[in-house]
């Protein structure tokens, strides 16, 4: 059975409740806005595949970016434990997966480490060490203790409250840290990109 850590559970809790009371004009145009400046970083202009995610729980929603560039593609889809990553294109269909998140079908070409540029992370909030506090699940912790997919460049996404730069909810988060936590290279928000 998993270790519940108190804090990241009081942490997950007030901020998943700040994030789903944004209302729906505010949430788009902050989730535009983040689009605007994933499009202006180098790497993003550089990376010719890119993981990404289909937004969930009022997540900063990707779709601009879906509609207005045209890299390859990549969305996760949960196997068991574990997240496979399928090319997609936005033309192309969805199906609803284990937790009501939109995946690619099973079908659908796998992506390998070796071909992937970018990987944009969706978190809860992510602290100002990178480190980010997700649902819980670990499944992009197990993604990231491999080696291959360690060496591929990472950007959080969130909301600016969730990009826990200052005290008190950062200094508690960063304290409980686990040993399997790996930090986002960067993290992106409505205000800008921070390189970490």
């Amino acid at each position: 059975m998993a270790i519940v850590n108190p804090i990241k559970e009081l942490c997950r809790h007030q901020l998943l409740g700040q994030r789903q009371a944004l209302p729906p004009a505010l949430w788009r145009s902050q989730s535009d806005r983040i689009c605007h400046h994933l499009l202006c970083c180098p790497e993003f202009i550089a990376a010719r595949t890119i993981l990404a995610y289909q937004s969930c729980r009022q997540e900063p929603s990707l779709d601009y970016l879906f509609a207005h560039h045209l890299p390859q593609w990549g969305l996760p889809r949960c196997v068991g434990q574990e997240l496979l990553w399928h090319r997609w294109q936005p033309s192309e269909p969805l199906i609803k997966g284990r937790y009501g998140i939109l995946e690619p079908e099973p079908r659908s070409p796998l992506l390998e480490p070796d071909c992937v540029d970018l990987i944009l992370v969706p978190a809860v909030a992510i602290d100002r060490h990178g480190y980010r506090l997700g649902y819980g699940g670990g499944y992009y912790d197990r993604l990231f203790a491999d080696p291959l997919w360690q060496k591929i460049p990472t950007i959080g996404i969130v909301f600016d409250f969730a990009y826990l730069g200052a005290p008190p909810l950062a200094d508690r988060l960063s304290w409980n840290i686990d040993p399997w936590d790996i930090p986002v290279d960067a993290v992106c928000t409505e205000l800008g990109l921070t390189r970490l």
